[in-house]
C-alpha cells in the first residue's frame, strides 16, 4: 500500500496479537553477542554457555548434628539401659577440624569418638553422628543411648552437588541463589548473553521535554519505554525528539541501526503527519500495520536491514500495552532472554469490561486484596491517551478476541504486568 492509499484507507484490516507477534519475531535474530561476568555483576543475566559444577559440595563427609562422630558399629544393642561406653579421643572445634580435614592424626579407631559440630568434616573412620542428648560424658568416657545404622546424621560428600552435576542450561537467567550456587562450587565468574542494546526514538512536533505551551506536550513515552527496556533486560539509548519530518525521521533511524531493536513512540498511524511507516517502508519493510487490539491497533511492526523497528502509537496508554505485547518478546528474543509470564491474580470484577469481537482488549484494573476474595475495579475501559490510568492501576485483564466482554461479578485473571521482567 503507498502513502496515499495508506492514509485514505485507515485500518480495513487488523492483524491478530499472536499472528503480529509472531511475524515479528520470525524477521529478527539473537544477537549471539557473549561477555564474562564476575558472578557479583550477573544477576539476571542469561548464561551463554552451560554450567557444571567443577567439584562435589560438600567437598567432604561432614556431621549433621553436634554430638560425637562414632563407629556406627560401636553403638549396636546400645539403649537408655544400657549404654555402650566409648572413648573420646577428640575435642577440636569444627573449623580446625575442617582445616585438618583426611589427616591420619584426625582418625579414630573402633571404640573411639570425637566431638563434631554441626558441619564439621567427620575423623576418617567414623561413619556416623551420635546426637550429643544420647550421650552423657564422663572425663574421657563417653556413655551412648542410641544404636546408629551407618551414615546416620551424617551429611555425605556431594550431598548438594556432585562434580560434573549440570546445574543451568544455555539462556538461564540468574538469580540471587543461583549465584550463590555458583560460588558454592567454585565458580567465580560466568559467560553471559550481552544485554540487547535498543533505541528508543521519541517522535512529533507537538513533543517538548517540559513547559508545554498550547498544542504541546511533555513528552513522557519514551522514558516510560527506555526504563522498560532496562527492566526487561536490556540497554536503552533514548534519543531526543525528532519532529514529523522524513527525512529526520529516516536519518534517525538510519543512525541506530546498530542497535538490536528500534522502537520509535508516535506518528505510527494514517494522520498526515503519521510518517514514521512510510519512512520504514521506504528503507526496509513493514511487515504489520494496524493490530486488533484495544487499546493501540495503529502499531506498526518493521525491519531495516535485520534490524527489528517496533513502532508505537503516541497514544500514553496505547504505547505501553503495545511495549509489552511487541517490544518486550523481541527484546527478549534477540537477547536470548527468557519470556516468563506475567504474575497473575484471579479476581472478581467490580465493573463490568465492554469489548469488540474481534479485538483483543487489555482492561486497566485496580486489585483489593483486603477481603476474603481479591476484587478488580476497571480504572478505566477506553480512552488510550489517559497515563493515569496505567499508572493507578495494578495490572490488566485481557479479553480474548472471541469473548464480548466480562460481566461484573466474574472471576478474571488479572496480569501483574508493571513488576514483570
Amino acid at each position: 500500500m503507498d502513502h496515499h492509499d495508506r492514509h485514505t484507507a485507515g485500518f480495513k484490516e487488523r492483524t491478530r496479537v499472536a499472528a503480529a507477534r509472531e511475524t515479528l519475531l520470525a524477521s529478527a535474530t539473537p544477537h549471539g553477542r557473549t561477555e564474562r561476568l564476575p558472578l557479583v555483576d550477573a544477576d539476571g543475566r542469561a548464561l551463554a554457555e552451560p554450567a557444571v559444577a567443577p567439584a562435589d559440595v560438600p567437598s567432604y563427609d561432614r556431621a549433621a548434628m553436634d554430638g560425637f562422630a562414632v563407629h556406627a558399629s560401636d553403638t549396636f544393642g546400645a539403649s537408655s539401659r544400657s549404654p555402650n561406653v566409648l572413648r573420646i579421643v577428640d575435642e577440636q572445634s569444627s573449623s580446625a577440624r575442617q582445616m585438618k580435614s583426611g589427616d591420619v592424626d584426625d582418625a579414630i579407631a573402633p571404640g573411639e569418638a570425637a566431638r563434631v559440630h554441626t558441619g564439621s568434616d567427620l575423623p576418617e573412620g567414623a561413619d556416623a553422628v551420635v546426637m550429643v542428648e544420647h550421650t552423657d560424658q564422663f572425663g574421657d568416657e563417653l556413655e551412648v543411648f542410641d544404636a546408629l545404622a551407618a551414615g546416620e546424621n551424617v551429611g555425605e560428600r556431594g550431598e548438594d552437588v556432585r562434580e560434573g552435576d549440570a546445574l543451568f542450561d544455555v539462556g538461564h537467567e540468574l538469580r540471587p541463589s543461583d549465584l550463590g550456587l555458583l560460588r558454592s562450587v567454585g565458580i567465580d565468574d560466568v559467560s553471559v548473553f550481552e544485554r540487547p542494546r535498543v533505541a528508543v526514538i521519541p517522535t512529533g512536533e507537538e513533543l517538548v521535554e517540559s513547559d508545554p505551551g498550547p498544542g504541546q506536550v511533555i513528552e513522557t513515552n519514551g522514558l516510560t519505554v527506555s526504563r522498560l527496556v532496562e527492566r526487561w533486560g536490556g540497554t536503552a539509548s533514548y534519543r531526543d525528539i525528532v519532529d514529523d519530518d522524513a527525512d529526520l525521521l529516516r536519518e534517525a533511524v538510519e543512525s541506530d541501526l546498530d542497535h538490536d531493536v528500534i522502537v520509535t513512540t508516535g506518528g505510527s498511524s494514517v494522520g498526515e503527519r503519521d510518517l514514521i511507516p512510510d519512512v520504514i517502508s521506504e528503507i526496509g519493510e513493514v511487515l504489520v500495520h494496524g493490530v486488533a487490539l484495544k487499546p493501540g491497533h495503529p502499531v506498526a511492526l518493521g525491519v531495516v536491514e535485520d534490524t527489528p523497528v517496533v513502532m508505537l502509537p503516541g497514544y500514553p496508554v496505547a504505547c505501553v500495552v503495545n511495549a509489552f505485547q511487541f517490544l518486550r518478546p523481541v527484546l527478549k528474543h534477540v537477547g536470548s532472554l527468557p519470556t516468563r509470564p506475567f504474575p497473575t491474580v484471579d479476581a472478581t470484577l467490580t465493573r463490568k469490561i465492554p469489548s469488540s469481537p474481534g479485538t483483543r482488549t487489555f482492561a486497566r484494573v485496580r486489585l483489593d486484596e483486603s477481603g476474603d476474595e481479591p476484587t478488580a475495579e476497571p480504572t478505566r475501559t477506553s480512552g488510550s491517551g489517559i497515563l493515569s490510568s496505567v499508572a493507578l492501576a495494578d495490572g490488566w485483564v485481557q479479553v480474548p478476541e472471541g469473548k464480548e466482554g466480562y460481566e461484573e461479578g466474574e472471576t478474571v485473571t488479572v496480569e501483574g504486568w508493571e513488576w514483570s521482567a
